[in-house]
């Protein structure tokens, strides 16, 4: 595949709702490019961007669909290359790796639907990367479509800036064709998707003219020679507003507005030309890396020092690992030696290849700006930077991508001893694959945490696809843990004589609760040698045992302080292993004497809601026995609300959560302290 110079290439991410129709839109943009015969259907799971088993089934994005082609736009031929992403909230780890490479974020929203919660989600997540913004409405010609309407719903959502440089001609099953607001002129489409210019029609003319009026006044705002000009009664030419405008894009001063149908193609072509001719190029843009703690930026110069972002991978059947590159500065070669300037691991670039769905592509080099990949590059993760040894890339890190904390999870069981051996190594690959997942072990038991119940299905699908291993999922044990009620004075025993050497060991102990949080406290009382001091580490070691064995209730012992002032010893049948379970039981009949108390853990939680929502939320939260303990109204119109609740109740808390907003909410848990669980929800 030809490799266009660095001013000529795009790389679009295509952010929006779920449905609101990113991959048809795909497909018919490979279409008129020549690409595709004729475009696949998302219900027949023939899309190039949906090709994984889990995705056919589902008829959704769940990963990141990679889609490069050449477009001949009236100034000549560009590389354009398109990140599809998912809408669905639980795969918004694929949107953060796409932005990550991209130039230019093409939000996609549905005619029909307008602006929804995953608009929402799009638009925050391309605000946060800085990325030039230019919306396309889709659906155009579903019943119930409504351009204008989307256009206010915009700017009632995200403010001004928004510049429709196209109204529809004929809404519904009468869209046709499309009024360039610019030259003011009509665009008919034939059943090809090509289009004809023609006179606007009659109906169309006041509103297009006024518009277009509009519109330059928009455009020239931001230039100030071209305001004078136009003040002075001199109307720039489409052509010198196109250009300004492109300055305005990259500068997120203007957000451009077009419409299409991604099934009947009816501007689509014309899309495909704005963006080249709007969106910036790689040379406009420069990526930003970390020196130390220092932000720097980095120029797109293909003679300049090699620099390459790994900003996914993606676990292959049958090649394995795949990366997916962008070369920031220099030149990629198959062949370079490389260095990780994370894991410090040299690797060797095999062959070089461009994805476009599952099909690979191959290319001989890859210059500054180009998207790219490469099989089996082990050493290297998610979100890190290759660089010459000896280069000045060596000493730099990629910006760490924003954090999604997870906040759904399932406990996992291998089914069989095989699929034991092969768990942890495949979970290490598909969190290196999916950075929002992670795998927590810190029990007995492999936990896998993700953003949603469906994030964990589709994990667990590829789990078994590819990987082989299969588990069974249960939900995760809440961490209860018991500690004492009272001070109390116990004694341990241990006497058993058998002809030989017996065990003998006494240990007098007073046990009392510790302050919550503190964990355990050994004190040392002893006097006089009633216990020998070598014995007090073994005495100790079995207070610990008896701690983690669990309570009456079954949980382990946590917040103890175990003095130990008395015992007695024997001069051969004593030992280690006989104050050891000594000490254990003597922990277990002070337990059993003064009683524990059940300790739930309790979660600060975060959410951050539309204020509309607000009073929902705070009720739900107190129905799960949650306190408020703070809220804050935020700049962007929505209200944080902080609280304390416990673990217990927030099982499927992100689900419910995601029901009750409509799927506005932004929710953080983390675990905060312990505090003394009601008798009566003690689990039986």
């Amino acid at each position: 595949m030809d490799q266009a110079t660095t001013p000529r290439i795009r790389t679009v991410a295509l952010l929006g709702a779920a449905g609101a129709g990113k991959t048809t839109l795909v497909e018919e943009l490979l279409h008129q490019a020549g690409v595709l015969t004729r475009p696949g259907r998302v219900e027949d799971g023939s899309t190039v961007s949906d090709h994984e088993p889990e995705e056919v089934a589902r008829g959704i994005s769940l990963g990141l669909g990679v889609a490069p082609f050449r477009w001949r736009a009236p100034d000549g031929d560009y590389d354009v290359t398109l990140l599809d992403t998912p809408g669905s909230p639980d795969f918004v780890g694929a949107c953060d790796a796409a932005v990550s490479a991209a130039d230019l974020a093409l939000v996609v929203v549905s005619a029909v639907d307008g602006v929804q919660a995953g608009t929402h989600a799009a638009w925050r997540t391309a605000s946060d990367a800085g990325l030039p913004v230019i919306v396309v409405v889709t659906k155009e010609d579903k019943a119930r479509a409504d351009f204008r309407h989307v256009v206010a719903d915009l700017r009632a959502a995200f403010g001004d800036g928004f510049v429709p440089l196209e109204l529809p001609l004929g809404e519904e099953s009468a869209f046709t064709g499309v009024a360039d607001v610019l030259t003011e002129e009509g665009l008919a489409y034939d059943a090809d998707g090509h289009h004809h210019s023609e006179p606007l029609p009659a109906d169309v003319v006041d509103e297009e003219h006024r518009l277009h009026d509009e519109v330059t006044e928009e455009i020239v705002a931001h230039d100030d020679e071209q305001l004078e000009r136009y003040l002075s009664g001199d109307v720039p030419s489409a052509a010198e507003l196109e250009r300004t405008l492109a300055h305005e894009v990259r500068d997120r001063e203007a957000f451009p507005v077009l419409v299409v149908s991604g099934v009947t193609g009816v501007g689509v072509d014309r899309l495909a030309d704005l963006l080249c001719e709007l969106a910036p190029s790689p040379a406009d843009r420069t990526s930003r890396v970390l020196a130390g703690d220092t932000v720097v930026e980095v120029a797109a110069d293909p003679d300049g020092p090699l620099l390459v972002h790994a900003f996914r991978t993606l676990a292959d059947p049958f090649v394995g690992q795949v990366t997916l590159l962008r070369v920031l500065s220099g030149t990629l070669r198959p062949g370079d030696r490389l260095v990780n300037t994370t894991t410090r691991t040299e690797e060797r670039i095999p062959g070089l290849f461009r994805l476009r769905g599952k099909e690979h592509v191959p290319v001989d080099t890859v210059p500054a700006g180009h998207v790219a990949a490469v099989a089996k590059l082990t050493g290297t993760p998610s979100g890190s930077l290759l660089a010459d040894r000896t280069g000045p890339g060596a000493s730099m890190t990629a910006v760490p991508p924003r954090t999604r904390p997870p906040v759904y999870a399932l406990a996992l069981e291998p089914l069989t001893q095989s699929d034991d051996d092969r768990l942890s190594a495949a979970l290490t690959r598909l969190v290196a694959e999916d950075t929002t997942l992670t795998v927590d072990r810190s029990t007995d038991r492999t936990i896998l945490r993700g953003l949603g119940d469906t994030h964990l299905a589709v994990a667990l699908e590829r789990l078994a696809r590819v990987f082989g291993v299969h588990v069974r999922t249960s939900p995760v044990p809440v961490g209860y843990r018991e500690t004492i009620r009272k001070p109390v004075e116990a004694e341990g025993k241990v006497k058993k004589q058998s002809g030989g050497h017996g065990q003998y060991a006494v240990v007098q102990l007073r046990v009392s609760p510790a302050p919550h949080g503190s964990g355990f406290e050994f004190v040392d009382k002893v006097v006089g040698g009633a216990i020998p001091r070598g014995y007090l580490p073994a005495v100790q070691k079995g207070v610990v045992e008896a701690m983690e064995h669990g309570g009456p209730h079954g949980y382990p012992v946590v917040d103890l302080r175990v003095e130990v002032y008395d015992g007695k010893s024997h001069s051969v049948d004593s030992s280690d292993m006989a104050f050891r379970t000594a000490a254990a039981t003597g922990v277990r009949e002070a337990l059993a004497a003064a009683g524990t108390v059940v300790l739930e853990p309790i979660c600060h939680v975060s959410v951050v809601v539309p204020t509309a929502a607000q009073g929902d939320v705070m009720s739900d939260l107190s129905s799960r026995r949650g306190r408020i303990t703070a809220t804050a109204s935020l700049d962007d119109g929505t209200v944080r609300i902080e609280a304390s609740v416990p673990e217990a109740e927030l099982s499927r808390y992100a689900l419910d959560l995601r029901s009750l907003t409509g799927g506005r909410a932004e929710l953080t848990v983390t675990p905060d302290r312990f505090e003394v669980c009601p008798d009566h929800l003690v689990p039986a």
